[in-house]
């Protein structure tokens, strides 16, 4: 038996006025989906507990089955695994944003924040950013490292791991002051880097180039999501299978790594909705070959959609999955001659209209090549409400696919 997950990250939402009340799931063509799901059970699942903050971080973590509330310390740390950072027992591992603010303003507290991903910076670009906040700020006890795009990380010595960050995704829009670490609270390390940090990247280089070129500049430092070394049982010890997983994301790449799985870099995979879709395809395709009984893709493009208010891009980035990742394999699996399951869904949602993540339950459906089912003609946030079907905790859809 093989076993597919592909993740649309961020895929479900809410009604939106400009698509004539529909979601963006509801408005893409997405025949594969639609055609696996006819054949599927189909529901919904609360992949993120309800006491928790709705990230990629717990939610995928609660799809791979390993429950949040026990194994989540913060997506910093997996990020700084997949980068290939060792993590000292005494260390913090903090995301590091570089951001856009509004530049108007005298006082920092009073800037807007207006993108939290600077218009998706280069990795290039960023590079010599992060080089710079390291030749201002970096010391014995901290020090930046380059991810990828806007992404990057922090380790600190001894910094507290569970510092309340707010989110740059979650305040777009909105006067940062309100937001910002406070030193009433242990913060004032943390704001006094931002502050730092804001003043060595504004007239960067690289920033005035952007402008030039009628791009937003990375103007700022934003520290967010801390946590320590983390540390998950084996995927194949508690599976007895053979895992992989591709993603163009640090953190997703991080938990598998922390899992003992399979890792797999494509090409052109960019963490946006611009990346190489057909890429995604044949690795997982190659994996399965290769002997790999699970395959765990993750698409990011969807969910950066949502964050930017991009309507028309997420419902694309939905097609370009449907046709170019999930056809593929599916034809592949049905070539083989070997019975297969796949399960599709969104890790958590990020509807266009906040710009950030939610914490509803999304729309899943389990395909199952031995045992048709009879699930809804069409795969959507409705339909999947419609079957009944609720898994209340995320960390057990893998008990549904592997053990039936």
């Amino acid at each position: 038996m093989k076993y597919f997950v592909l993740i649309p990250d961020g895929m479900a939402d809410r009604p939106i006025p400009a698509l004539f009340g529909k979601t963006p799931m509801k408005a893409a063509s997405k025949p594969n989906m639609d055609a696996l799901c006819k054949r599927s059970i189909c529901g919904l699942s609360l992949n993120v507990p309800t006491s928790m903050v709705p990230e990629s971080d717990t939610a995928n973590l609660a799809i791979l089955s390993y429950d949040p509330l026990v194994y989540s310390k913060g997506r910093s740390p997996l990020e700084a695994m997949s980068m290939g950072l060792t993590m000292a027992d005494d260390d913090t591992a903090i995301r590091c944003n570089v951001v856009t603010l509004s530049e108007d303003e005298e006082c920092y507290e009073d800037r807007i924040m207006l993108d939290h991903s600077a218009d998706e910076i280069s990795t290039e670009e960023a590079d010599q950013l992060i080089k710079a906040l390291n030749d201002g700020l970096a010391d014995e006890e901290k020090h930046l490292y380059t991810g990828v795009s806007y992404r990057h990380c922090l380790l600190w010595k001894n910094a507290d791991s569970k510092y309340p960050f707010d989110r740059p995704h979650d305040i777009i829009g909105q006067r940062i002051g309100d937001y910002l670490p406070k030193a009433d609270n242990g913060g004032e390390a943390f704001l006094e880097f931002q502050k730092k940090g804001y003043e060595i990247l504004k007239d960067h280089p690289v920033n005035l180039a952007r402008k030039a070129r009628g791009l937003r500049p990375a103007n700022s430092p934003w520290l967010w999501s801390p946590g320590t070394k983390p540390a998950l049982p084996s995927f194949f010890d508690k599976w007895g299978k053979r895992g992989a997983i591709i993603s163009a994301v640090d953190l997703i790449k991080g938990i598998g790594i922390c899992a003992g799985m399979e890792v797999i870099d494509v090409e052109g995979a960019t963490g946006n909705c611009h990346t190489n879709y057909t890429g995604k395809a044949n690795a997982a395709i190659n994996c399965f070959k290769d002997g790999c009984d699970f395959v765990y893709v993750h698409v990011e493009g969807p969910d950066e959609c949502g964050h930017r208010g991009e309507i028309e891009n997420k419902v694309m980035s939905i097609e370009k999955i449907d046709e170019l990742i999930l056809g593929p394999v599916y034809d592949y699996l049905t070539s083989c001659g070997e019975d297969f399951r796949i399960l599709v869904l969104p890790d958590h949602p990020t509807p266009i209209e906040i710009r950030t993540h939610s914490s509803e339950h999304v729309p899943f459906f389990l395909f199952d090549s031995k045992k048709a089912q009879e699930g809804p003609s069409t795969f959507n946030e409705d339909t999947a409400r419609e079957s009944g079907t609720v898994i209340n905790d995320g960390s057990t859809l893998l008990d549904l696919m592997i053990k039936g």
